[in-house]
């Protein structure tokens, strides 16, 4: 025996290694000192010129949107949605990325299949300008039916100590913005696919009217990276926004009092923003209560941003259109909340 015929071919991980390394070369920012196939990853944080900076890091996957992809065969946007993903939950604190790595694990090694995976990072990454620094491939038999992977995203970004957001300045009387969502981003898949293949026994090729294309690519409709639309709040009115949040598993109900300080209460408007189509197909083929749809979903909000009132108006312009007011801050009880208001 031989370690192949056990199951593990070095020769396609060499191959994957190979093919990806132009890809990872293409998201090189001006701090990269390494190259792609190091033991550890290089980076210096001096050349993109921080005084005082504190490194942000996050860490994520992309859950059972992953059945989706191996449903249709499309492996080139879950990058995407690990890497904007990532992106986001550093963002909320006023972070802008610098590297990232990523692990992927499968039974068996197909290198189109981590090809068009890592295509999909490269493609994050240099959206986001951010380098794709390393990572690791695991070909793991035994561990994943054939065809099948995960993959998770590790991210390093860096903010000035002075303009860090943690949430401790929101007071009540503050407003809440929204940004709109893409669509489900990365959580709630376990009863979206529950309801579009078990209960309604569809394929990923049906096409649904109401959503205007196939299930399949409304499931697969990539994770927005918010890093672009803020980004300039952040550079041109350091100190405006109090708190960020990124709606992703459990919603604006288990996500937004995660950076409010104790005392305080979301009071967020039902019906101040638009549910996309795709959120409310879903409730009603599901017979899904409402309660479990704003703590599975993110309801077309992927993130809120939390300002005083003298300063909406300014964010909201600068947001070319995009924001939406949905509520405002109250004193609450003593571990923050949301509260739904019609």
């Amino acid at each position: 025996m031989d370690y192949k015929s056990s199951g593990v071919d070095i020769d396609a991980g060499n191959e994957v290694v190979r093919r990806i390394r132009g890809l990872a070369r293409g998201t090189h920012t001006p701090g990269v000192v390494s190259d792609l196939g190091s033991f550890g990853g290089l980076f210096h944080l001096g050349a993109r010129g921080y005084r005082d900076p504190i490194l942000v890091s996050s860490a994520d996957g992309v859950g059972t949107k992953l059945r989706v992809a191996f449903l249709t065969g499309v492996h080139d946007t879950i990058g995407v949605d690990l890497v904007n993903h990532c992106v986001n939950d550093i963002l909320v604190q006023g972070a802008e990325p610098l590297f990232f790595f990523d692990y992927l694990a499968t039974g068996r090694l197909d290198p189109d299949v981590a090809v068009q995976i890592v295509g999909g990072l490269a493609r994050g990454c240099r959206e986001n300008g951010c380098a794709l620094l390393g990572g690791e491939t695991a070909e793991m038999p035994g561990f994943y039916a054939d065809g099948e992977y995960d993959v998770a995203g590790f991210i390093v970004g860096a903010v000035e100590r002075e303009r860090l957001i943690d949430g401790r300045a929101i007071a009540p009387g503050d407003v809440l913005v929204a940004l709109p969502s893409s669509g489900l981003h990365t959580n709630g898949y376990s009863l979206a696919r529950s309801i579009a293949f078990d209960r309604l026994h569809l394929k990923v090729s049906d096409r649904v009217d109401e959503l205007g294309m196939s299930i399949g690519d409304a499931l697969l409709t990539p994770h927005r990276s918010y890093l672009p639309i803020v980004r300039p709040l952040l550079e041109s009115r350091a100190g405006v926004i109090k708190g960020m949040a990124h709606i992703t598993g459990g919603g604006i109900t288990d996500n937004l009092p995660r950076v409010l300080p104790k005392g305080t209460e979301a009071v967020v408007r039902s019906g101040s923003w638009d549910v996309p189509p795709v959120f409310r197909w879903l409730e009603r083929a599901g017979g899904v209560p409402r309660e479990d749809m704003l703590r599975t979903f993110n309801m077309g909000v992927g993130l809120i941003l939390v300002v005083r009132p003298v300063d909406a108006a300014p964010v909201l312009a600068s947001l070319g259109g995009e924001g939406r007011v949905i509520g405002a801050i109250t004193s609450g009880p003593s571990e923050p909340r949301v509260r739904y208001e019609d």
